[in-house]
């Protein structure tokens, strides 16, 4: 299977996107291009833009690869994506609040029951609770991928605590310092007013009792050791917000308060990036440190705004994803601009026997799994590693799904013999108020190694900076 190289489909010929680049580069000398490059691992490498590898103590802090070369998207590819991509978040928000709520889309029977009930993710606290603004998911990071001209589908959404948009903003920052002339020259739609943008987002979802002109914003990160510590550090400054951790919280009169120098002071709106279970140790975990105990109850009061809301986990679940088109459909009455990739739920016994089957072509996914962390890539497996994960199918089909292994499309990386075509995928990222606001580029993760379809930094992959075209 040949994949898609969305610079040179047919090996000589450049897309319309790429052509202005194409003829920059040509007037490039090598020898600046190799030294550019190394320039961008020092600038990184200054910045302090790493992540943690778990369970890695000898390289707990990693640098992350970037490539120079961008990835370049058309306006006119771009505005069909966002249809889509939008289309899609009200969906998944519509979702949210009927599961909470009403229930219609189970009692329709286009999903199974079972599916929300004995799903972890699911949490029951947030039965009868609707956030304020109505708005469940903030910040959503939806992961695409291409195959093909004209053929992109939604391989996952994101809708807990997305992680990646930094990347975004360092990555065009640091193009923008290596290369100034290519950006008088192509005419790109800027990303780095993304912080203003969350920043005016989430304080348009302030709680109904706050009504200020201007609500206190946090931005509420686990610690240093957190994977993506650097990010919630990262934003909060580039926000003017304060960063902080559960100890630095309490709750004040039915207020959620945070600690200052001239005693405490109510927060409005938290951004949250601490998972479900440690929010709260009264509500959910008990034994957790990270989170504000009584948190869930000035919530439920409607007197702090938490986003993304909890609860919102069932959404980006991969057992839901494949119920996504019967979802999208329900909530808006349209088919599905963007598709989904071919999913089989492994709790079903005939989609585990053909999985089982056919492991040697599929991509198995836990189904609460991310970061690349607990799949198998069935054709780049050894059959000994098949066999082990057909004992763990066995044990625990509820708790994966399988896909067909697609072609994921390619973007040439810079090596030193020159360009070579990589893997990648895009990572759009969508703010949501009153309204929906999709900045234009995102993410775009590149698997590094040759013939490799795992894009992940925690696997090895790396990022470039993602282009759209004013055009």
């Amino acid at each position: 299977m040949v994949a898609f190289d969305e610079m040179r489909p047919d090996g000589s010929t450049v897309r319309g996107p790429y052509s202005n680049y194409e003829k920059w580069l040509n007037a490039q000398d090598a020898a600046r291009l190799v030294e550019k490059a190394g320039d961008a691992e020092q600038v990184f490498r200054k910045t302090g833009i790493t992540f943690a590898v778990y369970g890695e103590a000898e390289a707990a802090e990693r640098l992350i690869p970037f490539d120079i070369v961008p990835r370049i998207i058309s306006g006119q590819e771009w505005r069909r994506l966002t249809q889509g991509i939008e289309q899609r978040v009200m969906a998944l928000n519509a979702f949210l609040d009927d599961i909470y709520h009403r229930q219609e889309i189970l009692r329709a029977g286009r999903i199974p029951k079972e599916l929300i009930a004995e799903n972890e993710a699911f949490q029951p606290e947030m039965i009868g609770v609707r956030p304020p603004a109505g708005v469940y998911t903030h910040i959503i990071g939806v992961d695409i991928v291409r195959t093909a001209e004209n053929d992109f589908f939604v391989l996952e959404d994101n809708a807990r605590t997305p992680s990646g948009v930094s990347y975004m903003l360092e990555n065009r920052e640091t193009m923008m310092q290596l290369f100034p002339e290519l950006f008088q020259a192509i005419k790109v739609k800027p990303v780095e007013n993304y912080p203003q943008l969350l920043r005016q987002s989430l304080a348009r979802v302030q709680p109904e009792g706050c009504r200020k002109a201007s609500p206190r914003v946090a931005v509420l990160t686990p610690g240093i050791y957190n994977s993506a510590y650097f990010e919630h550090a990262f934003l909060a400054d580039q926000m003017g917000v304060e960063l902080v951790e559960g100890s630095d919280l309490r709750v004040v009169d039915g207020r959620v308060a945070m600690r200052t120098t001239e005693g405490y002071k109510e927060i409005d709106v938290l951004y949250r990036r601490v998972d479900d279970g440690f929010l709260d140790p009264l509500t959910f975990r008990p034994d957790s440190a990270l989170g504000v105990a009584g948190i869930m109850d000035v919530y439920r009061a409607g007197n702090i705004t938490i986003a993304n809301a909890p609860g919102t986990g069932i959404a980006d679940d991969k057992a839901i994803y494949s119920y996504m088109p019967e979802i999208v459909e329900f909530y808006t009455g349209r088919k599905p601009i963007l598709g989904n990739i071919p999913t089989w739920r492994c709790s079903e016994p005939d989609s585990l026997k053909y999985v089982l089957e056919h492991l040697h072509e599929l991509v198995v996914k836990e189904v609460h799994g991310s970061g690349g962390y607990g799949m198998l890539v069935g054709p780049a497996a050894t059959k000994k590693d098949r066999e082990a994960f057909a004992k763990k199918l066995k044990a625990k089909p509820n708790n994966y799904i399988a896909q067909p292994t697609l072609s994921l499309s390619t973007c040439p990386i810079f090596t030193k013999s020159g360009l070579s075509p990589r893997h990648v995928d895009l990572r759009p990222f969508v703010l949501v108020s009153d309204k929906v606001q999709i900045v234009p580029g995102g993410l775009t993760r590149v698997a590094l190694k040759k013939g490799s379809l795992v894009v992940n930094s925690s696997q090895g992959g790396g990022t470039k900076d993602t282009w759209v075209l004013d055009d």
